[in-house]
């Protein structure tokens, strides 16, 4: 952030900033202050300039007014801070009016002999003005910010809440109920704490929220399935260990975004990362390097510590047991060579001290270089290894044998092949968990230090969840929920291998240079809770608009899984209805990543092309359904045909909608709200060729969902989480 113009006595009173929101706010104020006062500097200005301060000056005070409003209503609404924000109002104001005072050129000027305008020459009185403006509106920031933060705790609480109920139920239909309410807690959570990760500054602390709110999204699925199976099987050990692990994983994850948020630092903070190799890489080529300015800079014992130090960190490599005999020769090698290089720079070294050398001489230059050049070597040499061990082992599990075995065994009740197929997954998970590990030491930088733990903490927990949940449909081989469990855990593993590949592209990235730091998704307006208080109460509305959107995104996202479970049920997987709706689903995600800010869609032109090209392919969609209407009996046809109309209609108007012309941030916003809110007047199609025999709970849960819905298959969310084949029979 720019610096105050005016020292840092009062600005930087014990207030750090820690979200972008909170200094972007500030930046024009500082800019603003700091026109004011380098305007002190030139006692002779034409009258131009002095209305274009005078301007200056009553602008600073009209937008501090209004901050201070706002402020003095979140204190009004908060009174827990009433007190402290109620001074920090007071002092702005009263800095602001200063301002204004000192800029006012209303009263007559008294004029130079030659002529010129003089200002005033009170530049201690704007200093000072300009230092209490400063630090009372960065006190009501931060102030604000608490209130973002117990907005954070008070929706986290609330689905801790409704976590302990859901672990307690007994009944499908005291589930049913307790899931839509914590569906719709959970879509609160993420928005905040979404809001919250982009905001932070510190990009460790933003690697930790969305590794947490990772686990967050993939085990609201896995907590579904397994509490479901957990009730159609009461007795079953195997289903409670595998309930029980994802609610302990959940709540270690609430816990931890709490922590980040709060800062506080009850067990995540405590946890110390390991010391990556690349770091040790990074600090020994910084003590040797800096040899050259002076030579007195480090003891010997320093470099040679450091050294040593970073060798036996190379024991991760060298002693696994998945590292070739090759690659292991290799690694000591280098080592070796590195041993040599830094005892020739001692050498080097000592020599010049004793010649009382001021500066670095010829030989110690010569040795610095070839240290460096021996320990850069070592590092490539790891990253190598690592990153080759990754890429075979993605390769390996691309084709889930083990999956798909464990799948096989488990749905014939094959406890034997089960067991056999479990180790296989033990072994390869062990696999995964220690060139996790491995990419840890290479990553080059501390975010993907931290995705990298988070992966192998990944593997490590799902894949003997894979194993219960195998195990207990392997007892019940007839069960669909036991199966249907099972599939969640599966794709939650092939999701970690996929951001596995991610993680290996970054790495790549980073250790050829072509990677620079992440920037936060721009097509969309992001001001943030705090910069519109002060930048601009005009546009407050756009706060509504990304909490809107960012719900509908997660909806969408819901349901385009709700479209591929459906598909699925067909046996013509060839079928134009099943290609058609398995293409809108992946549109559809590719909608909600945008939300996210991920994704292909990079801008809202892109999301816009999107829309159409969804339109389109509904379009088409409409067209197949009406081929495939024919086939059904007059009720069924009758009443698909009444949604392929409706089906068609929203089609156009969403094609309408994304062709008509948008101009401005709010006109944007808009049109996008409007095309999600669209989107989801679509719904998800249901299964159209399933059988007229259901269960009684399949018509109970058939009846929740018609009593609600409308369209093709819409619910709100609460709907849609309640209806996700919850009461579905064995």
């Amino acid at each position: 952030m720019a610096s105050p113009p005016c020292g840092n006595s009062n600005f930087d009173s014990g207030l750090e900033i820690k979200t972008r929101s909170v200094e972007q706010t500030l930046i024009p104020l500082v800019t603003q202050i700091t026109t004011l006062i380098n305007h002190k500097d030139k006692p002779k200005k034409s009258e131009r300039t002095l209305a274009a301060i005078h301007r200056v000056g009553q602008a600073v005070n009209v937008a501090v007014g209004r901050f201070v409003a706002v402020g003095e209503a979140i204190a009004a609404e908060n009174q827990e801070l009433k007190d402290e924000m109620g001074q920090a109002c007071f002092e702005a104001r009263r800095a602001g009016d200063a301002i204004a005072q000192l800029t006012d050129v209303g009263a007559p000027l008294p004029s130079q002999q030659d002529g010129g305008v003089t200002v005033f020459s009170d530049r201690t009185g704007m200093v000072k003005a300009a230092r209490l403006l400063l630090s009372s509106v960065t006190k009501v920031l931060v102030l604000a910010d608490r209130i973002v933060i117990k907005q954070i705790v008070t929706s986290r609480n609330k689905v801790l809440v409704t976590l302990d109920h859901l672990e307690r139920v007994s009944t499908f239909q005291e589930f049913v109920q307790i899931f839509s309410q914590f569906g719709n807690e959970m879509v609160e959570f993420a928005h905040l704490t979404g809001d919250r990760q982009n905001d932070l500054k510190d990009e460790k602390k933003k690697a930790r929220m969305a590794a947490a709110r990772a686990v967050l999204e993939k085990c609201t699925m896995m907590l579904l399935t397994a509490s479901k199976t957990c009730l159609r099987h009461p007795d079953c050990e195997s289903a409670r260990i595998n309930k029980d692990a994802v609610f302990h994983r959940m709540r270690c994850a609430l816990e931890q975004v709490i922590e980040i948020v709060t800062e506080s630092r009850s067990c995540g903070e405590n946890k110390i990362l390991p010391a990556s190799i690349y770091d040790g890489i990074k600090d020994f080529k910084s003590g040797v390097e800096c040899l050259r300015e002076n030579l007195y800079a480090l003891p010997l014992q320093s470099v040679s510590g450091q050294m040593e130090a970073l060798v036996e960190r190379t024991e991760d490599f060298t002693d696994s047991p998945y590292t070739s005999h090759e690659q292991r020769q290799a690694i000591l090698g280098v080592c070796q060579l590195v041993r040599q290089d830094t005892e020739q720079l001692a050498h080097a070294w000592v020599e010049a001290q004793s010649a009382h050398a001021k500066e670095a001489t010829e030989q110690v230059e010569v040795a610095i270089l070839k240290t460096c050049q021996s320990i850069s070597e070592l590092r490539r040499e790891l990253h190598k290894v690592a990153v080759g061990r990754a890429s075979d082992l993605l390769k390996v599990h691309g084709e889930q044998l083990p999956l798909r075995a464990l799948k096989a065994a488990g749905a014939e009740g094959n406890l034997e092949a089960v067991a056999e197929f479990s180790r296989t997954l033990t072994e390869q998970k062990e696999q995964l968990v220690e060139t996790c590990r491995l990419l840890y030491h290479v990553s080059g930088s501390e975010p993907l230090e931290i995705t990298c733990i988070h992966a192998e903490e990944t593997f490590h927990v799902i894949g003997p969840q894979i194993i219960s949940a195998v195990q207990t449909l392997a007892l019940h081989p007839s069960s669909k929920i036991a199966k249907e469990n099972l599939e969640v855990f599966c794709e939650a593993w092939e999701s970690q291998l996929c951001d596995m590949a991610l993680l290996l592209r970054e790495i790549n990235d980073i250790f050829e240079g072509r990677r620079g730091d992440k920037r936060p998704y721009l097509s969309l307006p992001r001001p943030g809770y705090i910069h519109i208080c002060f930048v601009s109460l005009t546009i407050c509305g756009c706060e509504q608009e990304q909490t809107s959107i960012a719900k509908l995104g997660l909806e969408l996202r819901l349901l385009s899984s709700d479209v591929d479970t459906e598909v699925e049920k067909w046996e013509e997987q060839e079928h134009d209805v099943v290609r058609q709706s398995q293409s809108l689903a992946s549109m559809a995600y590719n909608m909600h990543l945008f939300t996210r800010g991920e994704g292909l869609l990079k801008t809202t032109l892109d999301l816009f092309h999107q829309a159409e090209v969804l339109s389109e392919e509904g379009l088409q969609l409409c067209s197949s359904l009406r081929t495939f209407s024919t086939q059904l009996v007059d009720e069924e046809k009758s009443s698909v045909v009444t949604e392929i109309e409706k089906l068609a209609v929203l089609c156009q108007q969403l094609q309408t909608g994304a062709k008509t012309p948008a101009q401005g941030k709010t006109a944007t916003f808009q049109k996008v709200h409007a095309l999600f809110s669209l989107f989801f007047l679509l719904g998800s199609p249901r299964d159209w060729k399933e059988k007229q025999e259901a269960s009684a709970a399949d018509r109970e849960e058939g009846a929740l969902n018609s009593k609600n819905g409308n369209g093709f298959g819409v619910r709100s969310l609460e709907q849609h989480m309640a209806g996700l084949n919850l009461l579905e029979s064995k």
